[in-house]
């Protein structure tokens, strides 16, 4: 696992919305994960400033994702 960044809200569609210091390949469809190394979601875009990113990740169903605001969310390694 790589680390991505912490989440910083959720947005009004519902995405998780986080910050990282790498910028993950967009378009890639990358699996995140959380501490426990359980399904999050996929990244469904990368935006803002080149240095660091923010990041959008589509939660998986039956995920309650305001549960993850402030925790720290990871790369799946291919």
């Amino acid at each position: 696992m790589r680390r991505l960044g912490k989440v910083l809200h959720i947005s009004k569609r519902g995405s998780i919305i986080l910050r990282t210091d790498k910028t993950p390949s967009a378009g890639s469809r990358s699996i995140v994960l959380d501490k426990k190394a359980q399904e999050v979601g996929i990244i469904i875009d990368v935006f803002g400033p080149v240095k660091e990113p923010y990041v959008a990740v589509r939660p998986r169903r039956g995920l309650d994702p305001s549960k993850l605001v402030g925790q720290l969310l990871y790369l799946r390694k291919k």
